[in-house]
């Protein structure tokens, strides 16, 4: 309620305190109002539907944002009979030359004011009060102005936590707090019968032990958190296409300001709150504001674009008018708490592991102090009487009892959550420097079990630098090297069938700006033709169908200067070709298309994807003036122009790295929407295909029933001319049928449902979308398949890597708690102390955990199987070697506690502190062995790389 009365005194002339009673009922109406009509929409949507404790999160986020944006709505509903604010220019304002209030221009886009809008003369007339010009944009040195009076694009963050919040955290250890009270009460009773300093020794021991633990724990903690804080502003870093200077350029969201003029397309997510200016079939996806899971067409009619929305279809320039906190995406997010990264699935399963220690130490713990008290008690019954106490007594029963809260201290193995997180974080900075981006802490340490990659080719497999190497027209292939063609192809729509852009730089040069193929063409065609500009003004677009992995097409429809209309469609060979019963000869006028020649055409196709090159066929369709504007393209009586045949490079070091998947049990398969030749020859020359693999089309896969998928899957390797739901089927029968581990690569809007569905989503940083990447656990930074084998080797050197402390952790507990346990039972006293417990426990429990936790892969862990889905954590050979280190040291330490004296000859007084101090100096060096020991699970050489990890030593 108080952010509602905030609201409402902020955006309308409403009393926040005493409403009338008419106000009460107006506010019940609207908020019965929104519940009424929003109720279905509270259900999670499915597809945001996330496995993973991470993902999870998701939906939470989601729902909380629509709740806040019901509240405004009812806010709304309930102020209409408000009186609105009245927005004044202030002098600033009028300095700079702008025309119109920040705030009036924010609400006309949050609002959807078309009232408002018209009032200000439309688009046109917002741009105009903003300085800003639909061709132009905005002049660069005009930021600091803008910024200043129509603020910056960012949000308001919550403030991190300080260094003394992770203190104080650390101090609410119960065990700890426990400890402390014994460490007063020691204090307390030995200043009472040792005086001054003498009774101060033990007490004070404990306090300083406490002290350091909780220094450490609390230093740890707070700099996983700035490495965080570090990662996540990775993951915020997007960027965008703007018009600025005349110029189209690509800059940082955060550098948005008002005025701008932005390229949105397929994929995009909005990045500040703006007006339609012209595009193409632009249809918004709102769900994760409004929860509507229709998308929303936008239009000259209904301009108004929302910050936070997703570009579901199509493509368009809008002006922006809010941006950060002025956004309604702004205003929402203020309103959420920030969240840190939940448990991946391993702490969760350590926890459990951690919890069932802990009450074993604390059935040892009880023992222990039973049987010291209980003999204590008969000594003294059998000396002085029970009767007689002395303040001594109660300091020896103090210390018994400090003993037995540190045994539970040190059996509480606190130390293994520590180990996975800094096992993790060590990871992804340094797969940060490996160009991989981990969104998710899981995603680590499940790479390390994944069996099989479902990986793209395009621009992954391949360098994704494209440029046209063959070309087909009037049946005739040639190389783009010939001299001969520019005459041939001096009409082709080119340059009116593109989504790329050719812009000009600061030094005059062009450059294209777009996807890989389609700078490839329009490369190939600016080399034919050389005056694009001409070619644009002579040509008007009517309707654009941008290009998605459905349709496998693009197509446009251009109003030529003659008067005529033609429909211009490019796009995956076969399905152009079925398209066309005509074709252009060699006098460029256009003749039927016989069979044989229909043929021999997908002969030609075949040849250029043998040759490992990608294939696009170009055709056009002349249609009547009168064409309904809103009708999809003609799906027949096309004429074919010209076959393309594009060559992409296999990258350097893909072959060795599909070589090391196979040996390290991961199997990878490719997935593409290319032709099914062009992907065998990829295949082969990456390793993928071998001779006993199946290569299969995405139509036929999805025609197979469930049986035979079960027996097809196993041996498929590529997969062509695949959809969307294609990739989905493959992962989800993966992991349904087969109980794999399965990650998968992704690029395209229309990819998310698979990453999504896999156990570990990779999405590209360059190619990729931002609806892809905001759905996967790993950005592939720079778009190569080497990088996913990286991601991989780091996972599973974080799961060995837990192993080994886990293995280390473990044989520590097991001596600690029986070594007491016995000598309590045998001579009445424990050798180890609670401040020596407590040391031994914090460079355990920290210092052990970093060098082991940052241990770095090497390439024997390439050279095993992965671990499956339910195989036991803590393995055969990790007992072995907890159950033979921990006999080894009990032989030792009880050696020295029962023949200590006699074997070293040491006689006197204090001979038992002696052997006590031994003890725990043995004990100590002890676990100094067993952590190099632990470096090696199976091999017997413990030093191999010891000198190289620097953090370890």
């Amino acid at each position: 309620m108080e952010k509602l009365d905030r609201y409402l005194q902020e955006n309308f002339d409403v009393p926040a305190k005493n409403p009338s009673e008419e106000a009460q009922r107006r506010w019940r109406q609207a908020v019965g109002t929104i519940v009424k009509n929003r109720r279905r929409r509270f259900r999670w949507v499915p597809d945001l539907d996330r496995r993973s404790l991470d993902k999870a999160k998701v939906r939470s986020t989601q729902e909380k944002i629509r709740v806040a944006l019901y509240v405004q709505q009812a806010a709304l509903i309930f102020s209409d009979g408000a009186k609105k604010k009245e927005f004044k220019l202030t002098e600033d304002i009028i300095k700079a030359r702008f025309s119109i209030n920040p705030d009036e221009l924010a609400l006309i886009t949050s609002k959807h004011d078309s009232k408002a809008l018209k009032m200000h003369g439309g688009v046109d007339g917002i741009s105009k009060k903003v300085r800003s010009s639909f061709d132009h944009g905005i002049c660069a040195s005009d930021l600091d102005t803008r910024q200043n009076i129509y603020g910056v694009n960012r949000y308001a963050e919550k403030p991190s936590r300080s260094f003394w919040m992770f203190v104080w955290d650390a101090l609410q250890d119960m065990t700890l707090i426990i400890l402390m009270v014994c460490a007063l009460l020691s204090v307390a009773v030995g200043l009472a019968t040792e005086g001054w300093p003498k009774g101060m020794y033990d007490g004070l021991g404990i306090i300083l032990s406490i002290f350091l633990v909780v220094m450490v724990t609390a230093v740890s903690d707070y700099k996983q958190s700035l490495q965080f804080k570090e990662l996540d502003n990775e993951k915020k870093k997007i960027f965008i296409h703007v018009t600025r200077d005349g110029r189209r350029q690509k800059i940082s969201i955060y550098d948005l300001v008002v005025g701008d003029i932005v390229h949105l397309s397929i994929g995009d997510q909005v990045p500040a709150d703006g007006l339609y200016i012209h595009g193409y079939s632009l249809l918004i996806d709102e769900s994760s504001l409004s929860g509507e899971s229709d998308p929303v067409y936008v239009s000259q009619d209904k301009p108004f674009i929302l910050a936070g929305t997703k570009v579901q279809d199509g493509s368009a320039k809008m002006i922006v008018t809010a941006v950060g906190m002025r956004t309604e995406w702004g205003k929402l997010m203020n309103t959420l708490s920030e969240g840190g990264e939940d448990e991946t699935p391993l702490q969760v399963k350590l926890n459990g592991v951690a919890t069932i220690i802990g009450k074993i130490g604390l059935v040892f713990a009880i023992l222990t102090f039973l049987v010291l008290l209980v003999r204590f008690l008969i000594d003294k019954g059998m000396t002085v009487g029970l009767l007689k106490w002395y303040s001594t007594d109660a300091l020896t029963i103090v210390n018994y009892f400090a003993t037995a809260v540190t045994i539970i201290v040190v059996a509480v193995p606190e130390g293994l959550p520590l180990a996975v997180t800094l096992s993790l974080a060590f990871a992804m900075k340094k797969l940060m420097n490996d160009k991989a981006l981990v969104r998710h802490l899981s995603a680590c340490e499940t790479m390390g079990s994944a069996g099989t990659i479902c990986t793209d080719k395009t621009g992954t497999l391949t360098t994704n630098h494209m440029v046209v190497d063959k070309i087909w027209i009037s049946e005739v292939s040639k190389s783009v090297t010939s001299n001969t063609i520019s005459g041939e192809l001096n009409s082709v729509g080119i340059f009116e069938n593109t989504s790329a852009e050719v812009v000009k730089e600061k030094d005059g040069k062009q450059t294209v700006l777009g996807t890989p193929t389609e700078r490839a063409i329009l490369e190939f065609g600016l080399g034919l033709e050389g005056d694009h500009d001409a070619e644009y003004r002579a040509c008007t677009k009517v309707k654009v169908e941008p290009f998605n992995s459905v349709k496998k097409k693009m197509a446009v429809l251009v109003s030529l200067p003659s008067g005529t209309s033609r429909w211009f469609c490019k796009g995956a060979s076969e399905i152009i070709l079925q398209m066309c019963d005509m074709m252009v000869d060699g006098d460029g006028n256009a003749i039927p298309l016989s069979e044989a020649q229909r043929k021999n055409i997908l002969d030609t196709i075949n040849s250029f994807a043998s040759d490992a090159l990608r294939t696009l066929c170009l055709a056009y369709k002349e249609v009547d003036d009168d064409i309904d504007d809103n009708a999809d393209s003609p799906t027949s009586g096309f004429t074919l122009i010209a076959i393309f045949g594009i060559k992409d490079p296999v990258r350097p070091g893909v072959k060795d790295a599909v070589k090391t998947c196979m040996s390290a049990g991961i199997t990878v398969r490719m997935v593409t929407g290319d032709n099914i030749n062009t992907a065998k020859a990829i295949a082969k020359e990456c390793g993928i295909l071998t001779e006993d693999g199946v290569a299969i089309e995405g139509p036929e896969f999805h025609s197979k029933s469930p049986e035979e998928m079960r027996d097809l899957i196993p041996n498929i390797q590529v997969m062509a001319r695949s959809l969307p739901l294609d990739k989905h089927t493959l992962v989800t029968n993966l992991r349904g049928m087969f109980d794999e581990v399965v990650s998968v690569t992704g690029d395209g809007t229309n990819d998310a449902p698979a990453l999504h569905e896999a156990d570990i989503g990779l999405a590209m940083g360059i190619a990729g979308t931002e609806v892809a990447k905001e759905s996967a656990d790993v950005i592939v930074l720079d778009d190569n398949f080497t990088t996913i084998i990286n991601v991989a080797r780091w996972g599973r050197a974080v799961y060995i890597n837990i192993q080994k402390f886990v293995q280390f952790q473990l044989t520590v507990n097991i001596v600690a708690l029986v070594i007491n346990f016995v000598s309590a039972c045998i001579t009445g006293s424990a050798p180890l102390t609670a401040v020596q417990l407590l040391w031994v426990n914090m460079i355990m429990d920290t210092l052990g955990a970093l060098a082991l936790a940052t241990e770095p892969p090497n390439d024997e862990m390439m050279k095993r199987p992965p671990v499956r889905k339910g195989e036991s954590f803590i393995t055969k050979v990790m007992w072995r070697n907890i159950m033979g280190q921990s006999l080894y040291q009990l032989f030792v330490l009880g050696a020295l506690m029962f023949g200590g004296e006699k074997l070293l000859n040491i006689k006197g007084a204090d001979s038992k502190s002696i052997i006590n101090t031994l003890i725990f100096n043995s004990f100590v060096f002890c676990q100094v062995f067993n952590e190099i020991n632990s470096r090696e699970m199976q091999k017997i050489n413990v030093f191999r790389g010891i000198i190289s990890n620097w953090i370890f030593i």
